[in-house]
């Protein structure tokens, strides 16, 4: 590998404000130990103007072509889901390394068949579950762990985002339940990740995965869409450590919860961690607690716990800097990177149990 880490993005087109174009570019800007080798979309003359505009060096709109270029060391993918497993499976079988934005796939058996051959192959593999990379969400998990709350007793986590009734054409495909993005596994899949990262994965759950808004307006288009995707998650059940933890997570009209919220209760005090998203906020998440009876008060999140060089953007690019940091790490020191494919799979395997759990209307033991 050459002295920097060289990536190449497939998914990043300069005039469409992509993920790939707000988060994954500036954050490899602000790193020195990574060079925007190339970037591929899916025109050629997209490609060429995305690469001008973004300073790489190589332009693709063939991304089995850009995975045959011996100077890139990284693809990260960062497009529409059902195209993760296609393109994914494509750079696993060129030996490159992979950063897949989360969902890994479209469904569990998709995540199987990708986490299997990331395996086979031996390479790194890097899931854009980027709240695990967020300061104040690495800080919490450190009190928790240290003890700052005693034994955890209880959980509850709410997130709940305006606007689910209607959609732009551009992102109306997320109302089937096919294309694997929706409210369960996008808002879902990163903040209970972000749960599970702080207090433990889930051993059985129950509850609820349902579509509570079955049409939406297609707001430049005058039209309504039959919608199939999950829109409303209740979920409860019982932590590893014995806990027992509630989640919320909805998409709902109007006037939304105002953002992600994930409230600690203990033998010893409490503790709360809240803001826009677990995996991505506009401003910080803010981490307030206390010990026994004393009053909540706010709890800076120590230097330690960011990664990033200062001048890094805030938002969207942020955590997926702090996780470029890691993965970086992991390479320098010959080590796995966290998280990767296996902890995805798990997160996909979690998420089915919840499904077959509100199918079944039982719980559901999660392996």
């Amino acid at each position: 590998m050459a002295d920097k880490i060289r990536v190449g993005i497939v998914g990043a087109n300069a005039e469409t404000g992509s993920w790939g174009t707000r988060a994954h570019i500036p954050a490899l800007k602000a790193l020195p130990d990574y060079e925007l080798k190339a970037i591929c979309t899916a025109h050629e003359d997209t490609a060429k103007r995305a690469a001008e505009a973004f300073g790489a060096e190589l332009a693709f709109h063939d991304y089995e072509e850009m995975f045959a270029n011996p100077d890139i060391d990284l693809v990260a993918v960062a497009v529409r889901v059902p195209t993760h497993y296609a393109i994914t499976m494509a750079a696993l079988k060129a030996g490159k390394d992979v950063y897949c934005e989360w969902p890994l796939g479209a469904n569990l058996a998709e995540a199987q068949e990708m986490t299997d051959l990331a395996r086979d192959k031996g390479v790194r593999s890097m899931i854009g579950l980027q709240a695990r990379s967020d300061a104040a969400v690495c800080y919490t998990r450190s009190l928790v762990q240290d003890g700052y709350v005693g034994d955890v007793i209880t959980a509850h986590m709410t997130m709940l985002t305006p606007g689910a009734h209607e959609r732009t054409a551009a992102r109306v495909w997320q109302v089937d339940s096919v294309a694997g993005a929706n409210t369960f596994t996008i808002a879902g899949g990163h903040n209970i990740d972000a749960l599970c990262f702080i207090l433990g994965e889930f051993t059985e759950v129950s509850g609820k995965v349902i579509t509570r808004i079955p049409q939406v307006r297609v707001t430049d288009k005058g039209e309504m869409r039959q919608a199939t995707s999950p829109d409303n998650v209740a979920i409860i059940g019982i932590l590893e450590s014995g806990a027992l933890a509630s989640v919320h997570v909805a998409g709902v009209p109007f006037h939304g919860s105002g953002g992600w919220k994930l409230d600690i209760y203990g033998t010893e005090g409490t503790l709360t961690i809240a803001g826009g998203q677990a995996n991505y906020s506009p401003t910080p998440l803010k981490v307030t607690g206390a010990k026994g009876k004393e009053p909540m008060a706010e709890l800076p999140v120590p230097d330690e716990f960011f990664l990033v060089p200062e001048g890094t953007p805030d938002g969207a690019p942020f955590n997926v800097a702090q996780a470029y940091v890691r993965y970086a790490d992991g390479v320098h020191s010959g080590q796995p990177v966290d998280p990767d494919f296996d902890l995805a799979l798990r997160r996909h395997r979690m998420m089915a149990a919840m499904e077959q759990a509100s199918t079944e209307g039982r719980t559901i033991k999660v392996q």
